[in-house]
């Protein structure tokens, strides 16, 4: 299912949103560039800006290499993307989950929001696989925290979804709860399964880890940045 739209109106514009998407097309832009330069230079980009589970796990013990520091690729990770697809879809449920967050929690809180949910999802993949050398990258867990915090402040906001049926494309409108709450779902079962597997990060070298940890962290940490009006949470929201 590809999410269209919402039927969630702002008070504001999402000027980080804006800022976001531009940023993380601009360095995909230059990804390309280095891959035409060959698949070493890219490669290389790949292991000093995007998270190393490895190498984070060697930084514990004084051994890291990577000279922008370790840690600092919990936030550049989620600039980097492994391909038109992959930029794509995170730059589509950025676009349709992310300008009610931006608009609930307000300009500056939506970006430490934003990036703290991305640095924990990350740091959620590590816990899973401390040992690979797969770089991991992609705004996906930063995303799917926006996520977490959607399906609690509007669980009954209607999505308008693509929805492929064989060779026939229809929409229709699901509502926020069952939308996202599947896409978690799915999230958290191929994280389960991926643990018995030979592959780094999952099948097919999705971070499911950090997808489902980053919507957990978007649910505890959008609450506590004012995702909710005063007096209002969860279960007695005032509107929407």
């Amino acid at each position: 299912m590809v999410p269209l739209n919402d039927n969630n109106p702002t008070r504001t514009r999402p000027y980080v949103v804006f800022v976001l998407i531009a940023l993380n097309l601009a360095i995909f832009l230059y990804e390309l560039s280095l891959q035409g330069m060959g698949e070493d230079a890219l490669n290389q980009f790949f292991q000093v800006w995007a998270i190393v589970p490895a190498e984070l796990t060697d930084s514990f013990g004084g051994r890291a290499l990577n000279p922008i520091g370790e840690w600092f690729t919990l936030i550049s990770s989620q600039f980097l993307h492994g391909g038109f697809a992959h930029l794509g879809g995170n730059m589509l449920y950025l676009w349709v989950f992310g300008n009610n967050i931006e608009d609930q929690l307000g300009h500056r809180r939506f970006i430490v929001f934003y990036l703290a949910c991305g640095a924990l999802a990350g740091l959620a993949q590590w816990i899973f696989a401390p040992s690979s050398a797969v770089p991991t990258l992609g705004a996906s867990g930063a995303i799917a925290g926006i996520m977490g915090a959607y399906i609690i402040r509007f669980p009954k906001a209607q999505i308008l979804t693509l929805l492929p049926l064989f060779i026939i494309f229809t929409t229709i409108r699901v509502p926020a709860i069952f939308f996202l709450g599947w896409w978690f779902v799915q999230q958290a079962f191929y994280g389960f399964a991926s643990l018995g597997a030979n592959a780094d990060m999952g099948a097919g070298g999705v971070a499911y880890w950090a997808h489902a940890g980053g919507f957990v962290f978007g649910v505890v940490l959008g609450p506590l940045l004012g995702l909710f009006p005063k007096g209002e949470g969860p279960f007695n929201q005032g509107r929407r």
